[in-house]
């Protein structure tokens, strides 16, 4: 059992339509009428999910999309108003324009875009007051408050794009210097898996959901950003099975064609410039039904993404591994960085190879295109894990769905860290929980 939780930013603010700082003002950022059908829409997408609870900011923007939504859900508990999740205090700058803080406060507004835990402001009383540590101490403590109140149990929580972010990062064990590294639209669904309370294993099982808004994937937020759309390749029969599969070539079984073909109408109005491939069958057979959209495409095929090799654990079920290599298995699970696999790769070859692809890949974008890459559960997790700026110790705290979506920007080159827009999207595949085969790498 674990303790899901669906987190929501707002909709639409007349503050995010002027493009100005709201931060914690209340009564003079509202919801826009958009912004009110956008919350309408949350509700219709989580309507069946049976929430134990429910939490809000209390900054009318976020309470009142969070009122909205649970009209339209099955499940209406009580909404809870907590002063914790409110939004990252800006002090002066809150009610400016982006321009006006651009203008007036230039060498706070780049540390704000490239270092915001380093960004210090002085309160009206004088004393120095560091933004981005607040808002995560406050993450932190939401959470060591709220998880043991609901073990095992589902809940909601409506913020915003700051505190969201922080609650996202201060769970998988991130700090105030990733602030920039996940994305929250307005109205974006992202979907955690707590193992436990905070500290314990924690799984992202999705990252700013939109689809239910209009809009597949995350609008680019720059006409020159460099997107990588990373999936993972369509279901296979020993993904069904539970078998590890790992560098035999399994093909795709015909759930998994299909999985292909849905992401590949997800997509299609999506541009994509340039393809790039996993050379194994089951990611170069989605790929290549994904691109029947987009037939101006190359695709390219590589090795270097294979899937991770188990060795002797090949073609086995976690039962037979027990079995034959007591304890190891549990290792791998708990501590997947310390394992090496009988007759095949650790984590810290995959790591090498797939951030080496990665790279090559990006290097080789150019701006303002998109490029697919369709690769593996364990390659797609290293990948994650390196652009979220984690180790391989957190090679669990991303899921990895039968042809899921994950978008990720470049916005500002491929020297600078990217925004993780949207991770495992599987609304294509029957909703926004990630209902695609719980099979083995």
């Amino acid at each position: 059992m674990a303790t899901r939780v669906v987190i929501v930013r707002h909709g639409e603010s007349t503050f995010n339509v002027q493009e100005r700082v709201q931060g914690q003002l209340n009564d003079i950022s509202l919801l826009t009428e958009k912004g009110e059908a956008m919350a309408l829409n949350v509700g219709d997408a989580i309507a069946d999910i049976p929430f134990d609870a429910a939490y809000c900011s209390p900054l009318k923007r976020a309470h009142r999309t969070a009122e909205l939504v649970l009209t339209k859900t099955i499940a209406k508990p009580a909404l809870q108003v907590d002063d914790l999740i409110k939004e990252v205090y800006l002090v002066a700058w809150e009610g400016l324009t982006f321009k006006e803080v651009q203008d007036g406060y230039p060498e706070q507004y780049q540390q704000w875009r490239k270092e915001p835990h380093l960004l210090t402001m002085q309160t009206a009383e004088g004393k120095d007051f560091r933004p981005i540590h607040d808002l995560q101490d406050r993450a932190a403590t939401f959470w060591q408050k709220v998880l043991p109140q609901h073990k095992d149990q589902t809940i909601l929580i409506v913020g915003h794009s700051g505190i969201n972010r922080a609650l996202i990062n201060s769970a998988i064990g991130l700090g105030p210097d990733a602030y920039q590294r996940f994305d929250q639209g307005n109205c974006g669904i992202s979907i955690l898996n707590f193992t436990g309370g905070f500290g314990d294993p924690v799984q992202i099982e999705s990252l700013n959901l939109t689809a239910h808004m209009g809009h597949p994937i995350p609008k680019p937020r720059h006409d020159q950003a460099i997107r990588l759309l990373l999936v993972r390749h369509g279901e296979t029969q020993w993904n069904r099975e539970g078998r590890f599969q790992g560098q035999i070539d399994i093909p795709l079984n015909d759930n998994g064609r299909v999985q292909a073909s849905q992401a590949g109408t997800f997509l299609k109005d999506v541009a994509i410039d340039a393809a790039v491939t996993s050379s194994m069958a089951r990611p170069k057979e989605t790929a290549e039904l994904i691109l029947k959209h987009h037939p101006g495409v190359e695709l390219k095929t590589t090795e270097i993404l294979w899937e991770i090799s188990h060795g002797l654990w090949e073609g086995k079920l976690e039962k037979e591994i027990e079995a034959e290599y007591p304890g190891l298995l549990q290792e791998w699970q708990a501590h997947p960085e310390k394992v090496q696999m009988p007759e095949g790769e650790n984590l810290d070859d995959v790591w090498q190879r797939a951030v080496e692809g990665w790279d090559g890949i990006v290097k080789a974008a150019k701006p303002g295109t998109t490029t697919l890459v369709v690769a593996h559960d364990a390659i797609n997790k290293a990948i994650l894990c390196y652009l979220a700026g984690l180790g391989p110790q957190s090679f669990w705290n991303f899921k990895q769905g039968n042809g899921a979506v994950s978008v990720i920007d470049y916005n500002h080159g491929p020297e600078e860290k990217p925004m993780l827009r949207a991770l495992n999207i599987t609304v294509h595949l029957g909703g926004v929980l990630d209902k695609t085969a719980a099979g083995a790498l």
